[in-house]
């Protein structure tokens, strides 16, 4: 089973993303080194993480000029989506999904961030955005068009909604 690990290779040198990044870390080392007995109580901690990080740099997004719909975002719902059939197997007494998951999740995480969560920084420290109060501090930088794209190093992310 691959097993993720915080290293500064996930570091996007912005704290508030790192933070939450290196929680999600933790919380998929919980999952992975849980027992049966554990394993889904670590499930709904990792879920509930997850909606959360994935919810607040879905708001960046939204704030920053990314188009609704676009990759980035749905790649979150995506994932999420995924993670909750496996809660909702397990209800059912099944965990095997869990365990699958898990792995998945430890070998898609790194490609994530350093990809498509790298060009949100990106985009976000160009923009002068501050995370805590939502404000931008060039918003002469913000896009023209809405963000379509990825919000990483895929394509053109200027393409019109």
């Amino acid at each position: 089973m691959s097993t993720l690990v915080w290293s500064d290779a996930l570091s996007l040198s912005m704290p508030v993303m790192d933070a939450t990044h290196q929680e999600f870390v933790e919380l998929l080392a919980q999952v992975q080194g849980s027992g049966d007995a554990s394993l889904r109580e670590h499930w709904q901690a990792l879920i509930a993480h997850t909606d959360a990080h994935f919810a607040q740099e879905d708001r960046w997004m939204q704030a920053t000029g990314f188009a609704p719909g676009n990759c980035h975002s749905t790649q979150h719902e995506v994932v999420l989506k995924v993670m909750r059939e496996g809660a909702a197997r397990s209800d059912a007494g099944d965990l095997a999904p869990i365990r699958e998951i898990t792995h998945e999740l430890a070998l898609w995480f790194p490609h994530h961030a350093q990809n498509m969560d790298f060009g949100l920084a990106l985009h976000l420290k160009n923009l002068g955005y501050d995370p805590a109060t939502g404000v931008v501090g060039q918003p002469e930088a913000l896009p023209t068009e809405a963000i379509s794209g990825c919000g990483g190093a895929c394509g053109d992310q200027r393409q019109a909604a």
